[in-house]
C-alpha cells in the first residue's frame, strides 16, 4: 500500500492488460491516488434526497451539493451530511377535507336516491361542510394569531381588537345553523326540509354590518403593524406552519365576508335540484330573497364607512379646497391611482356628490391624502374622452424639448366655468380601466342631472301650488260676502289652518319622497364601488 503523502507512483506492467478488468488488483490501482474521489455509492445515496416537488429545493441541495465537492481539506471518510439535512421538504400544508356526500354512502344506499336529490343533498352537505370550515378558521384567527400575539407583547389589546373585531361573537352563529341542520339529518344521511331553518337563521347575519363596515380600517391597521419586524417574523412563522394552509392573517379575517356572498349562490343552487312540488321551494325562494336584502345592507353600511374613512384621511392646503360637497357624500364610487399631464402620480377619488384629485403624502407614520387643486363638483363636472394621440404627456416644457410619446387611455375633466378651476388631463394604466372611470364618471353625472331635474320639478310644482292657492282664496265668494266694509277688508284673507296644514304635509311628503327617490339612486349607484381602479 502507499501511503497518502507519498506521490503517485505506480509501476505499470505488461501483464497486467492480460488480466481482468474487474479483479482485486484494479481497486489496488485506484487507491493510491493524491485527487480526492468521493465514493459513487454515497453520490447516489445522496441523490435519492432530493426532493421532486420544489424546484426551490432542489436548486438549494445542487448548490449544497456542489459546495460538498469543492477541496475544503476534509477527509472524504468522515461523514459530513448536515448540509444535506436542510433539503428535506417542509412538512405539507394541512388540506381541508373535501369528501362529497355521495362518498359517504355505500352501494347500496346509492341506489336508492335520484340523481336529481343525490344532487340536492350534495348542495346541502356542501352547505354544512362550509359552515363547519368557517367555524375551524374562525377559532384559529383566534387561536394561532390573537392569543399569541397578545401573550407575546407583539401587539396591544386595542390594536387586536381593531384587527380581529368580534370574531368570537359570531362562533356560536355558525354553530347553531350547523346543530339546526345535523339534527334535520334523517338516519339515511339526508336533510328533509331545510328551507324553514335558513329563513329563521339568516336574518342573524346582520351581526356582520359592523364587522364589515371596519374592514378597511383593519386592513390598513395591519399592514401597518407589519412593517414591526416582530409583527413580520411572526406572520412570517405562521405562514410556514402546516396549520395555516399557505394563507396569510388577512385571508382568515376575510374569510366571514367571502363566506356571506356564497350564501346566494348556494341556495339557487340547492334551490335548482330541488322538484317544484317540493315544500322547500317556496321557503328557499323566501331565504334568497332575505339574504339578497342582507347583503345589500351590509354592502351599503360598507359603502359608507368606506366614504367616511377616506374623507378623513383628507389633507387640505387651503381652506377654500374644503367643498362643502365632501360632507355631503356617503358613498364612494370609483377610486385609483391615475397620472396628470405632467405624469404626475394623482390618487384620484369618485365620490357621488364630488370628484377630488389628490396626491398621496405621509405625515408621522400616518398615510393620507392632500387635495390637490379645487374638488369639481359632479354637477358642475365636464367630461371628455380624449383618442390616443391628441395629448403629448410631461410636461409643456419637457414635451417641447423631447420626442415623448402621444399619450394613450387619457380623459380630460373640468368645470363648466373655467373660472372656477383649471382642467385635468389624466392617464389610466391600459383601455379597461380608462373605460370603467369613464362609466363611472358619466353615471354620476347623470344620477346627479336627473337629481337636480326632479327637485327642480318638485319645486316648481310647489310654486304654482301656492300661487294657485292665493287665486283661489282671493277669488273665493265666501270671503268677499264674510268682509268687512272697513278699510282692512280690501287686504286678501290668509289661508285657513287647514289649508296651511294641507300644503305643509304635502310639501314634506313631496320633500321626504323626493329624498327616498335619491338615497335610492345613489344606492344603485354605489354599487358601482365594487370596481374598483
Amino acid at each position: 500500500m502507499v501511503a497518502y503523502d507519498e506521490p503517485c507512483v505506480v509501476p505499470i506492467k505488461r501483464t497486467l492488460q492480460k488480466i481482468d478488468y474487474q479483479n482485486q488488483t484494479y481497486k489496488e490501482l485506484e487507491e493510491p491516488c493524491t485527487k480526492r474521489v468521493r465514493p459513487l455509492g454515497r453520490v447516489t445515496s445522496l441523490a435519492n434526497l432530493i426532493s421532486p416537488v420544489k424546484n426551490g429545493a432542489v436548486r438549494r441541495f445542487g448548490q449544497t451539493l456542489q459546495a460538498s465537492f469543492r477541496g475544503d481539506g476534509r477527509s472524504p471518510g468522515v461523514p459530513q451530511q448536515k448540509p444535506c439535512s436542510k433539503a428535506v421538504a417542509p412538512t405539507p400544508p394541512k388540506r381541508r377535507n373535501s369528501t362529497l356526500w355521495s362518498e359517504t354512502l355505500d352501494v347500496h344506499q346509492k341506489g336508492t336516491f335520484s340523481t336529481k336529490e343525490i344532487k340536492r343533498q350534495e348542495a346541502i352537505f356542501e352547505l354544512s361542510r362550509g359552515e363547519q370550515d368557517l367555524i375551524e378558521d374562525l377559532k384559529l384567527a383566534r387561536k394561532a394569531y390573537h392569543d399569541p400575539m397578545l401573550k407575546l407583547s407583539i401587539m396591544s389589546e386595542e390594536e387586536l381588537t381593531a384587527i380581529f373585531g368580534d370574531l368570537d361573537a359570531y362562533i356560536p352563529l355558525h354553530e347553531d345553523l350547523l346543530a339546526q341542520l345535523a339534527k334535520a339529518t334523517g338516519p339515511d344521511g339526508t336533510v328533509g326540509q331545510i328551507g324553514k331553518i335558513v329563513v329563521d337563521w339568516l336574518p342573524r347575519l346582520n351581526a356582520y354590518r359592523a364587522y364589515c363596515s371596519k374592514q378597511l380600517a383593519a386592513k390598513a391597521l395591519l399592514d401597518q403593524k407589519k412593517q414591526d419586524p416582530r409583527v413580520q417574523d411572526f406572520l412570517q412563522r405562521c405562514l410556514e406552519s402546516p396549520f395555516s394552509r399557505k394563507l396569510d392573517l388577512w385571508s382568515f379575517l376575510d374569510i366571514p365576508r367571502s363566506r356571506l356572498v356564497k350564501y346566494p349562490l348556494l341556495l339557487k343552487e340547492i334551490l335548482r335540484h330541488t322538484p317544484p312540488d317540493h315544500p322547500d321551494t317556496a321557503s328557499l325562494e323566501q331565504a334568497i330573497s332575505i339574504i339578497q336584502a342582507v347583503l345589500a345592507d351590509i354592502n351599503m353600511k360598507k359603502g359608507e364607512s368606506e366614504c367616511q374613512y377616506y374623507i378623513d384621511k383628507l389633507e387640505y392646503l387651503d381652506d377654500r379646497q374644503k367643498d362643502p360637497h365632501i360632507d355631503q357624500c356617503k358613498s364612494l364610487l370609483c377610486h385609483g391611482e391615475l397620472r396628470n399631464k405632467s405624469g404626475t402620480k394623482l390618487h384620484v377619488f369618485l365620490f357621488t356628490e364630488v370628484l377630488v384629485l389628490t396626491r398621496p403624502v405621509t405625515r408621522n407614520d400616518r398615510h393620507c391624502f392632500q387635495v390637490y387643486r379645487q374638488p369639481i363638483p359632479v354637477q358642475d363636472l365636464v367630461l371628455e374622452d380624449l383618442q390616443d394621440g391628441d395629448v403629448r404627456m410631461g410636461g409643456s416644457f419637457r414635451g417641447a424639448f423631447s420626442n415623448a410619446d402621444k399619450a394613450k387611455n387619457i380623459f380630460r375633466v373640468r368645470f363648466q366655468d373655467p373660472s372656477q378651476g383649471q382642467s385635468h388631463t389624466l392617464q389610466v394604466n391600459d383601455i379597461f380601466h380608462k373605460q370603467q372611470w369613464l362609466n363611472c364618471l358619466r353615471t354620476a353625472m347623470s344620477t346627479q342631472k336627473d337629481s337636480n331635474d326632479i327637485c327642480t320639478k318638485r319645486r316648481s310644482s310647489s310654486v304654482s301650488a301656492i300661487i294657485h292657492m292665493e287665486e283661489t282664496d282671493e277669488n273665493c265668494p265666501r270671503a268677499a260676502a264674510s268682509a268687512p266694509s272697513s278699510p282692512s277688508s280690501e287686504e286678501p284673507p290668509s289661508p285657513t289652518p287647514s289649508t296651511t296644514s294641507t300644503l305643509t304635509s304635502s310639501l314634506s311628503s313631496s320633500s321626504s319622497s323626493s329624498s327616498i327617490s335619491d338615497k335610492r339612486s345613489i344606492c344603485s349607484l354605489g354599487k358601482r364601488k365594487e370596481t374598483m381602479v
